[in-house]
């Protein structure tokens, strides 16, 4: 007598759904939901962040865990059955770079979180096989690191070109719900995902007491949005870029994304400019608004060798200023990033706010914590050509050390010979550079 044959892995299932997806293209998906049981919850479950803050329900990772697999059957059963009542998510504001201002961020509950995770892995194979290879933002073996790279070897190719820079105003807050149920249909029919996904749109967010309905957007937190995103812009964007624009450029054109961040690199002014004219009105076709000082067109072409060429244009992406420099030993013309200031700005301005919730703290933990955040920070930044950068952010932490120390005196006052025999016993972790510049 043999047994009951093995589950399938949840990597093998979401196989399947790739190679369906690969014979089905251009065509509606019917049935994914069918994928999804108690083991594949149990892998959303894995896959989801315990250390997050909790949803409107007060319910931490800790407190679910108990008695998961009791969680997760009624998950199912009333994620199939369409019982399931999307929760509102808690909404909370944190300082963006520029310090002046605050970004929505919206806290799922739980188990919202799991369920989405699910739902997400149903969806990331089918769209993996239609997403461009120029999107980076959220996907599986792709980084922002990624498209650094890419971006970087596009500028050194075509020598700098003109670049487009783009900033879509409150993107998450605008996604179209319509437009978006649309597009997701064109390619999943599956009524219980698509049931879902309709009631995290409408579910509303809680702020200080007040229920709020959404009419519009994806809250940024949540765990499907990102690839609800990806999606929308696929179509909006992507697809746009590659049908339309592209056959249409007399030169070399590039486009780079994440998420929502994006720029383009053309070698034709006259490309440049025809773009720019027509961007803002198709993305005004899926309730989208470019942000008037935040995108620009400017030229960034490399400076010429011996002669007088006017100042290339800088522009932040990702995080860095990229910008034209020398090389050495051989003085050629390269094109090279370091932090920018508003990331900077940030990083030091939470390591200070550390320093400061935590100066009663022993030195040598002190100690040992800073290095560990400036190891983290390096984990990003620390490439080549931004030494400077991760430097300058060391010797800004050194100063701002020695002023908390300094309150935990009577004297109020260390000065920087007793700062400098600290870091001889306890130092900081130096800079390190962890990723490589692509090569040419």
């Amino acid at each position: 007598m043999t047994g009951a044959p093995m589950p399938e892995d949840i990597s093998t299932r979401q196989s399947r759904i790739a190679t369906r997806a690969r014979q089905t293209r251009g065509s509606a998906i019917h049935t994914l939901s069918r994928f999804m049981d108690l083991e594949w919850l149990k892998e959303a479950y894995r896959r989801t962040r315990k250390d997050g803050a909790p949803g409107i329900d007060g319910t931490t990772a800790e407190a679910y865990a108990e008695h998961l697999d009791d969680h997760l059957r009624d998950l199912l059963d009333r994620a199939k059955s369409g019982g399931y009542r999307a929760p509102a998510v808690r909404r909370v504001h944190i300082p963006k770079g520029d310090g002046s201002s605050t970004r929505p961020i919206g806290i799922p509950t739980f188990k919202d979180k799991v369920l989405q995770r699910a739902v997400a892995m149903l969806l990331e194979p089918v769209y993996e096989e239609e997403f461009h290879d120029f999107s980076y933002g959220f996907r599986p073996g792709r980084s922002a690191h990624g498209a650094l790279k890419a971006l970087n070897g596009h500028l050194f190719g075509m020598h700098g070109g003109w670049v487009l820079e783009v900033d879509i105003r409150s993107f998450f807050d605008s996604l179209d719900h319509e437009k978006l149920h649309s597009l997701l249909s064109r390619r999943v029919t599956d009524g219980v995902v698509l049931r879902l996904v309709g009631k995290w749109l409408k579910a509303g967010v809680l702020e200080d007491g007040v229920w709020t309905r959404s009419e519009a957007g994806s809250p940024q937190g949540g765990v499907i949005s990102p690839l609800l995103a990806n999606i929308y812009l696929h179509e909006v964007l992507d697809e746009w870029w590659v049908r339309d624009v592209l056959p249409r450029m007399r030169g070399a054109a590039h486009l780079v994304r994440y998420a929502d961040d994006f720029v383009m690199v053309f070698s034709e002014e006259t490309d440049a400019r025809k773009v720019n004219a027509v961007l803002p009105k198709r993305m005004a076709r899926f309730g989208l608004v470019l942000h008037p000082d935040k995108t620009r067109l400017f030229d960034h072409r490399q400076p010429r060798r011996g002669g007088v060429s006017p100042r290339p244009g800088t522009f932040d992406f990702l995080g860095f200023t990229h910008y034209w420099g020398i090389s050495f030993p051989k003085r050629l013309w390269i094109p090279k990033r370091k932090t920018a200031k508003d990331r900077f700005r940030r990083s030091l301005a939470k390591i200070k706010a550390w320093m400061v919730a935590h100066r009663h703290m022993s030195i040598p933990y002190q100690a040992e914590k800073l290095a560990l955040k400036l190891r983290g920070h390096d984990q990003y930044f620390g490439i080549i050509g931004n030494s400077a950068s991760l430097s300058r952010l060391r010797h800004c932490v050194a100063s701002l050390w020695r002023k908390v120390l300094a309150r935990r005196s009577q004297r109020g006052y260390l000065s920087w010979e007793a700062l400098a025999e600290i870091l001889r016993r306890h130092p900081l972790a130096p800079a390190r550079v962890i990723r490589a510049r692509v090569a040419r």
